[in-house]
């Protein structure tokens, strides 16, 4: 499978004064109605293949384990999907079942609800905004200077080969401070951390009495990683590609960044449906109020309305060989350079 993509170079709206509003109201009506049937069955479906994953962990012999870690850990994802949708309130018209429902589905992968949800949401509101935007974000190559050997490793890690453990250290630096938070945001925050500590605190030891320290790393361990692999995969092709900008405050426009800042990628069949079609992702930049089984119908209202300026590929290998050779370092004039690049220039510079 090769990586084809449509748009070799974004293309903007020439319309400067262009509003989200303009581009939502080119959208039918029904796509931002929820319906119940189809978001408690998909549920109910996604419930049954994680427990066939874990079913398929108990009694598969040793060498097809590493396919039902496969499984497994891509049926995690969609519960975090599903919880992506509570988050939103996408998922159910009262905020309380989408709370309910958010938690429960995050507690298998020790992840904060609240923590997520109002992370995610500041990740919306400022998306592709340079220093701002908490998803992905690139460093620029005064910022990168910032920190010391260890962080700048970890960095130079992330944006390369070790891309697929990014989402593992947004997990985990992001969202279990509640300090961070303020009002009734940091309560939220403090209670979804309490009940995904207590969950870990409970369930772990079990684990490990009933099954030994090599339970812990078979049933939750690696397909943990799968989930990780995937939302990190997922999380930086939606917004990194070398012709896609970020940009300072000053010059951000919101409709051009949700429009043409975000990416549709096909991915194989088996991931869109156990991922419930994250992927199309374009509509849910434009309005967060779109259930994800509307995405793809809202995804060809803006192919009929706003087709020149979507940026479409398809995933593969060699797509993310481009992804984490070329999106390194972050500069206004060529979007992106590379380390080595930064690197030499440095050299010249004597700096």
């Amino acid at each position: 499978m090769t990586a084809t993509i449509s748009n070799s170079q974004t293309k903007l709206p020439e319309d400067e004064d262009l509003t989200l509003r303009d581009i939502l109201n080119t959208l039918p009506r029904e796509v931002f109605i929820k319906n119940p049937r189809k978001a408690w069955l998909k549920l109910g479906i996604n419930v049954l293949l994680v427990g066939l994953g874990y079913g398929s962990l108990a009694i598969a012999p040793w060498y097809l384990l590493p396919l039902c870690w496969i499984f497994t850990g891509t049926a995690l994802t969609g519960f975090f999907v599903i919880a992506h949708d509570c988050g939103h309130r996408s998922f159910a018209n009262r905020k309380w079942v989408n709370d309910v429902v958010g938690h429960l589905l995050l507690l298998p992968l020790i992840y904060p609800f609240h923590a997520w949800r109002i992370l995610h949401n500041y990740h919306h509101k400022h998306t592709n905004k340079l220093g701002v935007d908490n998803a992905w974000d690139a460093f620029t190559p005064a910022y990168y200077e910032s920190f010391s050997p260890v962080y700048k490793f970890l960095y130079r890690s992330i944006r390369g080969k070790f891309w697929w453990l990014g989402s593992i250290g947004h997990w985990g630096t992001m969202h279990f401070d509640w300090l961070r938070f303020e009002g009734k945001e940091r309560e939220q925050v403090r209670l979804s951390v309490m009940v995904v500590l207590i969950g870990a605190a409970i369930a772990f030891p079990t684990l490990i009495i009933t099954t030994g320290v090599w339970g812990w790393v078979k049933f939750w361990l690696l397909p943990w990683l799968v989930y990780h692999f995937w939302m990190s995969t997922f999380t930086i092709v939606h917004h990194t590609m070398p012709d896609i900008p970020f940009k300072p405050a000053s010059e951000w426009h919101e409709a051009q960044a949700q429009l043409t800042g975000t990416v549709h990628c096909d991915y194989p069949k088996w991931v869109e449906f156990m991922c419930h079609d994250i992927n199309v992702h374009i509509p849910h930049h434009i309005s967060t109020g779109i259930p994800w089984y509307n995405l793809r119908q809202a995804h060809q209202s803006l192919e009929e309305n706003w087709g020149d300026y979507l940026y479409k590929c398809q995933f593969s290998w060699s797509l993310m060989q481009r992804i984490t050779a070329q999106c390194h370092l972050y500069e206004a004039e060529n979007n992106y350079q590379t380390f080595k690049q930064y690197q030499n220039s440095t050299i010249k510079t004597g700096h």
